[in-house]
């Protein structure tokens, strides 16, 4: 501890993100808070970010550095920046995106006034509503995750004691789905989560990302993270906290879906229809889809549970496609 601050581990995965990687760091160093430091985990990039990375941690000691030999992904990456962590308390920064330079500070003086585990920061990038400064339960954050604002279970942009981070490490095998999986581990652990609406965290939208392109069969390995998580809340959360989790599940399906028709898909988009169709089908119940504010997200999912048919209607309907083609219930 520095001055009565703690350390704050910075822990920053790095790959393929040499355009960005610079502003990143900056906004990194120009932190107001006293007592962090910045371990930046090299995934093997092919690019020039690991020689950035190394330039950094030469001349400013508040950077480490540590290099996969070959790529592993971004939960091993992370797990290896937590296991690296000198702090107390620990935040994930993406490489590709950036910070405001009080991040560190306002999210500390959350923690400090509210005694809150899970300290939250407004975002700009992802398009959430903000919402007022507030204290939540942990039953009261699934329903934010639920209702995606004010703030959505991305690891960044939070900050969290060290000891809860390194009891529950990112699961490798749960490819584009990690986060989501560590934040409902993390709401069965803790029973207030802060927020404030400062929007300190600035989410990059990289054209040909993962998140930002069609549908493949990578991208679906969340739908059984979500049945797993449907089948697990309930022994951990009262019923309507259960059902944020299955609101999560077919919303996340619905979106996929849409994903599909806009964007394509690596195989027949029947096929995939059909499948998110039918994960709603298990996952749907009244009372969760209830907790939707979003009255186009309800719609979705209603129509994506009467058919694979009935969705592609809808979304030629609304201008979502070009034309309509036959398919199969």
């Amino acid at each position: 501890m520095e001055g009565g601050y703690p350390k704050i581990s910075a822990i920053v995965p790095v790959y393929n993100v040499e355009p960005y990687l610079e502003r990143c760091l900056r906004s990194i160093a120009a932190q107001t808070y006293p007592n962090w430091e910045a371990v930046l985990v090299d995934d093997a990039s092919t690019d020039g970010g690991g020689e950035i990375c190394r330039a950094w941690a030469a001349r400013d000691g508040r950077f480490r550095y540590a290099a996969f030999p070959v790529n592993q992904g971004l939960s091993a990456a992370r797990n290896a920046g937590v296991e690296r962590a000198e702090g107390e308390l620990a935040v994930f920064i993406d490489s590709d995106d950036h910070v405001e330079p009080e991040l560190l500070e306002a999210l500390y003086r959350s923690r400090r006034e509210t005694g809150a585990e899970i300290c939250v920061c407004g975002d700009e990038g992802m398009g959430l509503e903000a919402g007022p400064a507030a204290v939540y339960s942990a039953g009261e954050a699934a329903l934010c995750l639920a209702r995606r604002a004010p703030f959505l279970w991305t690891a960044w942009g939070k900050l969290y004691p060290m000891e809860l981070v390194r009891a529950v490490p990112f699961r490798r095998e749960a490819v584009c789905c990690e986060d989501l999986v560590f934040f409902y581990e993390l709401l069965k652990r803790v029973e207030r989560v802060s927020y404030i609406p400062g929007r300190l965290y600035h989410y990059t939208r990289r054209p040909g990302s993962l998140v930002n392109s069609g549908v493949d069969q990578r991208r679906c390995a969340v739908l059984p993270v979500l049945e797993e998580i449907c089948a697990d809340a309930p022994g951990w959360f009262p019923p309507q906290t259960a059902d944020c989790f299955r609101l999560i599940a077919v919303d996340t399906a619905a979106r996929l879906a849409m994903q599909a028709v806009e964007g394509g898909a690596d195989g027949p988009l029947w096929g995939y229809l059909r499948r998110f169709r039918d994960h709603v089908r298990r996952q749907f119940r009244r009372e969760a889809l209830e907790l939707c504010r979003d009255r186009k997200t309800r719609a979705a999912v209603l129509a994506l549970r009467a058919s694979a048919a009935v969705f592609w209607g809808a979304a030629a309907l609304y201008g979502r496609v070009k034309r309509l083609r036959p398919g199969t219930k």
